[in-house]
């Protein structure tokens, strides 16, 4: 199947995803049925069951732990029913040696999804100890189509090569369990193909520690069980497992660490509660089934409140003061540093050494800084002396030494749009933008040709980040042949991604996996286009992109343990998670910003819009007086670099001497860009 036609194929199923058909707006149905063994609670799309308890019972506990696990489960129906306005209400009892726990459910509809409550009260006379409890759904779907946002896509099949990622196969007893702080948005969804369509389940969970955790700083998990029959969507009171090992979480870039002994200790008379979500849908095609869940996920936790944020200008005063620390010149060189320390001009990535050349044309008279304009004149001047080569050109310029070097490919494409950005702002600002325009053509030529030979056939989703450099730069200098290249680049990614066979990846140099960047990379990309071409494709495309995109983004205030990000009551909401391999969060929310509401400008999604405000001013936390800040809060069992032994007391921390320019440069570059979309940033 050529690239078009699988692309064609891919997105006929997804011309309505997510939000926009009444399917996929249809609601949950819940439905308590009698069986001769007892009820059964099941969730349903139309008339078919998606969701249901487990055969053995509703409530399951294990009163042990033996190799590494849970063990001696004990199990229980529903005995009694009521029902309480909008509330059903299930009552049962779990009886075990040592005692017995008193349950019960208590559910009511939620928007398109289905509200839970669970109680367990243990009625035992001594303590319970080595206890686990459980909430346990199971669907008639298999294989490797779960989503658990920054954690699993599909399988995560990049990642997986890498040896350093969690991975799912679904082959029958695998499990993959992971603490609830480290869920940007705490669902886990899972999409299959029966009797001719697509199906879709969901369980969210409002996150919490659980009560009476035998570790310190002890949650809830949350993840998934490959059965023979189906797939058991659950949360355990703490256990963890990924890739063959129970008890381990992820706690490093190489890979795992143990986590043994995450049972309950639980008195008499205590009450544990946890509450939950369940959705069952259809899915418009194969790639979508994570859409859905997405935006239920958003409806729940409602991320989109600024109270407690930094304010717009401050950040961006702050941002350009410091801006001004990391401007070097020598001799004809000139332009802003990538280290406080090393004179070292670096394009694109980390660098963005030509992000300001854009920025400061936008944002330098509104700030009175007459040099802003003048930095941005001398640094695109001396940044179109960069070297090319058969790869492309150079994007590192070492000043002590007047060599050019490195030459990655996503670090060309973001430099390229740098430049086309700041062409299209020279008209108002008045600089001389000839010897861009140059460089820009040189470098578009270069890349549209190479994109356009036969034998292109790129690794990863990074060379994404050249679809809209040559849009720019096709309205810019009028070749067609940069908009054909950006097209062909579209197909390929299109027809590789939009069934998550091949989830988007490879955006981020020192991780070779599903990520961010990488679905960034092809957001960005499809919404260039269909800037340029208005062609509906392109727009719904952009829209799964996005959403890939949105799962990274936290969206719920990740309580946080004594530590650097505590004393400053640190807010996760609008932070991203980087990937499923480097599991702290970063800023890089910041530069996605303006896409996302720039795509709620173009759909009439309020909520998108706001969402990309609150993006870009939570990420404008932990600020310094100099305008400096780190790029690595850990909000999870995970640090990125050090010598590591165990997972804990590593949440809560701040890694913040890693302030390589892009924390400071994409900051204003979005500020220049929300600036143009008519988003008061100076006041």
């Amino acid at each position: 199947m050529g690239i078009r036609c699988a692309a064609a194929v891919a997105l006929s199923v997804l011309a309505a995803a997510g939000v926009k058909t009444a399917a996929a707006q249809e609601s949950t149905q819940l439905r308590v049925r009698e069986t001769g063994e007892g009820r059964v609670v099941e969730l349903l799309s139309g008339d078919r069951v998606l969701l249901s308890s487990p055969p053995e019972g509703l409530w399951s506990v294990a009163m042990d732990w033996r190799d590494t696990w849970p063990a001696e489960w004990r199990h229980a129906r529903p005995g009694e029913l009521e029902t309480c306005g909008e509330w059903t209400v299930l009552r049962g009892t779990v009886e075990t040696p040592r005692g017995h726990w008193r349950v019960s459910d208590a559910y009511r509809p939620a928007g398109r999804a289905v509200k839970c409550v669970r109680r367990y009260v243990w009625e035992g006379a001594e303590p319970a100890g080595r206890v686990t409890l459980s909430v346990r759904f199971q669907t008639p779907g298999a294989g490797t189509g779960a989503v658990l946002p920054g954690i699993l896509y599909h399988g995560n099949p990049s990642g997986a090569r890498s040896g350093r990622t969690p991975v799912y196969t679904g082959a029958p007893g695998e499990e993959a369990f992971y603490e609830e702080h480290r869920f940007p948005m705490p669902f886990v969804s899972l999409e299959w193909q029966g009797e001719g369509a697509f199906h879709g389940a969901a369980l969210h969970a409002l996150p919490s520690p659980v009560p009476f955790g035998n570790l310190p700083d002890q949650w809830w998990s949350m993840g998934l069980r490959a059965l023979d029959t189906g797939t058991e969507l659950a949360l355990l009171s703490g256990p963890c497992a990924s890739n063959g090992q129970r008890s381990v979480v992820k706690a490093m870039q190489p890979g795992f660490l143990p986590y043994n002994d995450a049972y309950l200790n639980v008195p008499p008379g205590a009450i544990i509660e946890k509450t939950f979500w369940l959705e069952a849908y259809p899915v418009p095609g194969e790639g979508a089934g994570f859409q859905r869940p997405v935006w239920t996920s958003l409806a729940l936790f409602n991320p989109y409140r600024v109270d407690g944020l930094p304010a717009f200008e401050e950040i961006v005063r702050a941002k350009y003061r410091f801006s001004n620390t990391r401007w070097y010149e020598a001799g004809n060189a000139a332009g802003y540093t990538k280290y406080p320390d090393k004179p070292i001009y670096v394009m694109g990535w980390c660098g963005q050494a030509a992000a300001l050349g854009y920025a400061n044309q936008v944002l330098g008279p509104r700030l009175g800084e007459p040099a802003a304009l003048k930095r941005a004149q001398k640094s695109l001047d001396f940044l179109t002396n960069a070297a090319f080569y058969d790869g492309g050109f150079r994007t590192w310029y070492h000043c002590d030494t007047g060599t050019w070097d490195h030459h990655e490919p996503l670090s060309q494409g973001q430099a390229m749009l740098s430049f086309a950005n700041a062409i299209q702002a020279a008209p108002s600002s008045g600089l001389d933008d000839s010897r861009w325009r140059v460089f820009l053509a040189k470098a578009c030529d270069f890349h549209a040709r190479r994109i356009l030979a036969d034998d292109w056939n790129p690794t990863s989703t990074d060379e994404a980040f050249f679809i809209a450099p040559l849009c720019a730069a096709h309205q810019l200098l009028g070749n067609g042949e940069y908009l054909r290249a950006a097209e062909k680049a579209a197909e390929t990614y299109a027809a590789r991604s939009l069934s998550m066979r091949e989830p988007y990846w490879g955006g981020t140099l020192d991780a070779s996996c599903e990520d961010k960047e990488g679905a960034f990379a092809a957001f960005q990309g499809f919404l260039a286009l269909h800037e340029v071409t208005k062609e509906p494709r392109y727009l719904e495309w952009a829209r799964h992109a996005c959403d890939v995109t949105l799962t990274y983004v936290v969206v719920w205030d990740i309580d946080l343990p004594p530590g650097r990000l505590r004393d400053h009551a640190f807010k996760t909401r609008g932070w991203t998670a980087v990937s499923v391999q480097n599991m702290h969060i970063d800023v890089y929310g910041v530069l996605i910003a303006p896409y996302v509401y720039k795509l709620g400008l173009m759909t009439g999604n309020d909520d998108l819009k706001q969402l990309a405000l609150v993006m870009y001013r939570s990420c404008g936390q932990l600020l310094d007086p100099y305008g400096s800040q780190g790029e690595q809060p850990q909000h999870t069992n995970y640090a990125q670099r050090g010598n590591i032994d165990s997972p804990f007391g590593l949440r809560g921390g701040y890694v913040e001497d890693w302030t390589v320019f892009w924390i400071t440069a994409h900051f204003l570059n979005a500020a220049a860009q929300f600036e143009e979309m008519g988003v008061e940033t100076l006041r």
